[in-house]
């Protein structure tokens, strides 16, 4: 016989991102449930990645004690209030196994309580007044808040002729010894193409990389979802000839024969060349989408970027269901390839920042703060020692900040880890006058970020490229003026050196200071660092 369970909250996938929300749920008592269709949590990590090993940051010395700085290189543990439910307890290795992650995720929920329903495949999502979920055995689920937790579990396929003859990245050995001799063709030029490739150079004749477009590393734009120098010893065989190729191009089509593959392709940057490659195997690393197939037509939410991920407001919540809402990977549609809500370490931030919308959208509960004497040099120290100290500023740049609101109407109240886009359409964002303080990299586009000219005067930190505070001070929606901090090369932002003109900018607002002053000290925290 089928059963039926009414929930207020419906999360879908324990994950990290749904085991993180789960965390937050069980904590202020609200009633939810996770829906999981492995028999244990983190089942994506028991097959990917292919090659078992994870490229998020496991630094477990720090030099630090405290938990919250140490999270800016703990790429891997979620958000809790347990010293003991963090990575580094399971693993001491850099760049960690993926094994061991799953171990972690286990002891996770188990540690919390977390309420997941395992061997439970959802089949169908419908919406009436409430949305009804159906799993593989027939039982329903109701709720009023349905949150996808599933990530991007289909196979993004360009469209090639031909294409469907191709091995995927999800499904082909990982054997180098099958691949002995044979030329290979790898369509894609991120992470799981290069890893892949990696994996293959010491068994096989030839490896080609193929995509439109150039390769992108990371530590250039310092996005990590580019080209991490872990997967970039490829690089090395193609530069340094050792029969393997980079290629920029489209390909036209792909022809099977009976033992091998026809090729053709336009390059990029060749004004138009054409020319026909064969190949014995064929691999697809061209990464993954969203799946919407479980949707009934009323509810099925929009996709964006090529139909890859869900389209969302700055609440995460779908653009075109009521209250459907997406954590994990899929939050990154929010800041494409700009910042790190596509990865543990920036979407663990987003879920706190989610479950801190659901209690104030749905409780009316106001988002955490605190008051703050009204004086300029506590403030600026608040300020300092959260630019200092704050995990999802620095592992989230310009997408997180710190808001200080200074409105007459009463006394200065600081609220932390609070997405920068939300802020502006949020009961925050209305106030007269208010500071958003975040890390922000300036423009480095155009810049070889290892020989960079650096200006130490302070009055020019405005054009450093690399990681920054800056402090914006706001009229509602509108931007006053701005306040930018000289870069550190440890991120350390001592006090002694810049409170003097942090103390005169806030002043502005607090006290009055004429704009006269504010430069006079501004030139005396200048003398003070030269």
């Amino acid at each position: 016989m089928s059963t039926h369970i009414d929930v207020e909250y419906l999360i879908v996938g324990a994950g990290p991102a749904g085991l993180q929300l789960g965390y937050y749920l069980e904590k202020s008592h609200q009633p939810y449930l996770i829906l999981e269709r492995g028999e244990h949590p983190g089942t994506f990590f028991e097959t990917f990645p292919r090659h078992r090993t994870l490229i998020s940051v496991n630094k477990v010395f720090t030099g630090y004690s405290d938990k919250e700085v140490n999270l800016k290189w703990d790429w891997n543990s979620l958000l809790s209030d347990n010293e003991d439910m963090l990575f580094k307890r399971y693993s001491k290795e850099f760049f960690p196994q993926a094994d061991e992650y799953v171990r972690y995720l286990r002891d996770f929920a188990s540690c919390f309580n977390i309420k997941v329903q395992y061997n439970t495949t959802v089949s169908k999502i419908g919406k009436g007044e409430s949305f009804l979920v159906q799993d593989q055995r027939g039982d329903t689920y109701s709720c009023r808040r349905l949150i996808l937790a599933t990530g991007v579990t289909q196979p993004y396929i360009p469209a090639i002729p031909g294409i469907e003859h191709c091995e995927n990245y999800t499904e082909c050995s990982v054997v180098p010894e099958d691949f002995t001799d044979q030329r290979v063709l790898i369509i894609g030029k991120g992470n799981s193409a290069f890893e892949t490739a990696n994996n293959l150079t010491a068994t096989t004749r030839t490896i080609h990389l193929c995509s439109p477009s150039p390769t992108i590393m990371a530590w250039k734009t310092h996005f990590v979802g580019n080209l991490r120098s872990v997967n970039d010893n490829f690089l090395d065989t193609y530069q340094l000839k050792v029969q393997n190729g980079i290629l920029d191009a489209e390909i036209e089509s792909i022809t099977r024969r009976e033992k091998d593959f026809v090729v053709k392709i336009i390059y990029t940057h060749a004004k138009g060349e054409r020319r026909t490659v064969v190949y014995d195997r064929i691999l697809v690393c061209t990464g993954f989408r969203f799946d919407t197939t479980l949707f009934e037509e009323q509810c099925r939410p929009e996709l964006a970027f090529n139909n890859r991920l869900p389209a969302q407001t700055s609440e995460w919540e779908s653009t075109n269901v009521k209250d459907l809402y997406f954590i994990g990977t899929v939050m990154q549609a929010r800041d494409y390839k700009r910042t790190m809500s596509g990865f543990i370490h920036g979407f663990r931030y987003n879920v706190q920042a989610l479950h801190r919308i659901f209690e104030s959208k749905y409780e009316r509960k106001a988002w955490p703060g605190v008051e703050i004497p009204e004086q300029p040099e506590v403030l600026a120290e608040k300020v300092i020692s959260r630019i200092n100290d704050s995990s999802a500023m620095f592992l989230q740049p310009g997408f997180f900040c710190d808001v200080l609101v200074t409105s007459p109407e009463g006394k200065p109240h600081y609220y932390e880890d609070v997405p920068v886009d939300y802020l502006h359409e949020s009961a925050l964002g209305s106030n007269g006058s208010y500071y958003a303080i975040s890390l922000e990299y300036g423009d480095f586009s155009q810049i070889d970020p290892f020989n960079v000219d650096r200006d130490p005067n302070p009055e020019k930190a405005h054009l450093t490229p690399y990681l920054h505070p800056i402090i914006r001070r706001f009229a509602g929606s509108a931007l006053v003026d701005e306040y930018h901090l000289l870069e550190d090369l440890e991120n350390i932002y001592e006090p002694d050196k810049y409170r003097q003109g942090l103390t005169a900018y806030l002043s502005g607002t607090v006290q009055g200071v004429s704009p006269h002053e504010v430069k006079r000290r501004r030139h005396d925290e200048s003398t003070l660092a030269s």
